[in-house]
């Protein structure tokens, strides 16, 4: 197989699990927000499950790509849905439960790519297309997960780090965010490097060992 057909297997694979995987992060920040009391995003139309609605052409598109090809690491990231902590009955705690919307709707949807796993197996499907799609969407699931986890504003576990500090210290904390775009390519430097790839990477370990456990009882039952 020549490079450039392998190059467009991948993003076929890929293009599915990461539209979903991004997308539905950022809805999920919407959906936490108007539970609390901010309805800015279901005003402006974000609160939806289209892909269409939330795709950044470089975030979404070219840098998942070109991470996976250098370091097999396919992140990258949608238009971020807009929140006014403001708006929320209690901004500082619930800044927290709106961050934490968007991992948790990520390991969501590894269970979700891994009970497919489950039942394709059980159906004894062995098309390759769907089997790799399957598995890419765990593998896409687990870095977005890990990776907006880490505690460093604006990535959402910045945020719930800022939630849960005392309000002298979270204020000087939540300034970090200023320095939003410089944040962003140190990461990925990082982890191009191979600095910040081995902590990422025992991460995502970690990740697909509470998703295989998790999906565990029901590999069981449908499996021996």
């Amino acid at each position: 197989m020549t490079d450039l057909s392998q190059s467009i297997q991948t993003v076929a694979v890929y293009a599915i699990p990461v539209l979903f995987a991004i997308s539905l992060h950022e809805a999920a920040h919407g959906y936490v927000a108007r539970y609390f009391g901010d309805p800015t995003a279901y005003q402006q139309g974000r609160l939806s499950m289209n892909p269409t609605k939330h795709i950044d052409p470089f975030g979404t598109i070219v840098l998942p790509l070109v991470l996976y090809l250098a370091i097999q690491m396919p992140f990258g990231y949608a238009k971020p849905v807009p929140v006014d902590y403001g708006r929320l009955r209690n901004p500082k705690k619930q800044m927290g439960f709106v961050a934490a919307a968007g991992p948790l709707a990520n390991l969501a949807m590894g269970i979700g790519w891994m009970v497919a796993l489950v039942l394709m197996a059980s159906m004894n499907v062995s098309e390759p297309f769907l089997l790799k799609m399957a598995e890419a969407g765990v593998k896409v699931n687990a870095v977005m997960c890990v990776f907006n986890l880490l505690p460093v504003p604006p990535l959402d576990g910045g945020r719930i780090v800022t939630s849960l500090l005392p309000m002298s210290l979270a204020r000087g904390y939540a300034r970090i965010e200023r320095h939003t775009t410089w944040i962003f390519l140190g990461l990925i430097v990082l982890m191009y490097t191979g600095l910040l790839s081995p902590i990422l990477g025992r991460l995502v370990g970690g990740f697909l060992a509470l998703v295989n456990l998790l999906v565990l009882p029901l590999a069981a039952l449908l499996l021996n």
